[in-house]
């Protein structure tokens, strides 16, 4: 069985809160999150830095919605597959697991770098699906180079907003 870590913010794609986003992309991540369940390990860390992000972010005890749903079957699940990850900060945004490049430092949200943490700490370093977040797509390449993958979901669409913003910034 293949592993797989999950951005928060393919579930909150899936509940309908990816507001720049088509309703094309809502139902991809819907049907990858699917998939997910029929056949992959989700990997989250020992510490809950992801799962407690989701838990933050959406409710497993609420409305039956695809992100709601996913993060209830994940805390009954046991298609989970578990990697230490090591905060080395009071905040815990940075981690000894992240990998060791200035360059991923200086650009990685520190919200999202228990993601890379945890694919980088798992022995296959499984990819990361992400949805919304058209920066991860300039992360790509300096990523491959530690062996750490970017599943993108609605491709299309983010590389449209990138584009966007970077003439906005020019």
């Amino acid at each position: 069985m293949s592993a797989i870590i999950i951005d928060t913010n393919v579930l909150l794609v899936a509940d309908g809160r990816g507001e720049h986003l088509s309703e094309e992309c809502l139902i991809e991540c819907v049907e990858r999150l699917e998939r997910v369940r029929a056949s992959e390990q989700v990997v989250l860390d020992y510490g809950w830095f992801i799962l407690g992000e989701y838990q933050n972010k959406l409710d497993p005890n609420g409305q039956p919605t695809p992100g709601n749903a996913f993060v209830k079957w994940l805390l009954q699940a046991q298609q989970i597959d578990w990697v230490t990850i090591t905060p080395t900060n009071a905040e815990q945004t940075t981690f000894a697991e992240f990998p060791s490049d200035a360059a991923l430092e200086a650009a990685i949200d520190p919200s999202d770098r228990k993601f890379f943490a945890a694919a980088n700490a798992h022995p296959k370093k499984p990819p990361i699906l992400e949805a919304a977040d058209s920066k991860w797509l300039g992360w790509e390449e300096q990523l491959a180079l530690h062996g750490i993958k970017v599943e993108v979901l609605c491709r299309g669409e983010l590389e449209v907003i990138r584009e966007r913003k970077t003439k906005k910034t020019k």
